[in-house]
């Protein structure tokens, strides 16, 4: 078993790189949502937005840690959708992806598949 962390917790580059607007209700307790409402900002009428996300040089305000360090988030288990769905480069390794430019953009080089274990 490898003692080696998860890509993603040693990147942070799309923390630190794209919007992450979601649906209102995400960030609303009495319609079920569990985002923490405090971390976020009104984006308009229909939206809401992770605080830090909503500026030209974004950086999540959930976001711990240095970039290309250990970088975790610290509401993981309530993350919104856009976080939620968004792919690792090593989920489909053909696409260019947003996590490719992500990582280019902070000088993080791009995540090369790992050789499969056989148990």
């Amino acid at each position: 078993m490898s003692s080696a962390l998860h890509p993603c917790l040693t990147c942070g580059a799309c923390c630190a790189t794209f919007r992450v607007s979601f649906y209102w209700t995400e960030a609303e307790p009495a319609a079920g949502g569990v985002v923490p409402v405090e971390l976020t900002d009104k984006l308009n009428d229909f939206r809401a937005v992770m605080k830090g996300t909503n500026r030209p040089q974004p950086r999540c305000i959930a976001l711990e840690g240095e970039l290309g360090s250990f970088t975790p988030c610290r509401i993981y288990a309530q993350r919104p959708t856009p976080c939620r769905e968004f792919l690792m480069a090593l989920d489909d390794p053909e696409l260019d992806s947003a996590c490719d430019r992500a990582r280019e953009k902070h000088g993080l080089p791009r995540l090369k598949p790992m050789p499969e274990v056989n148990a």
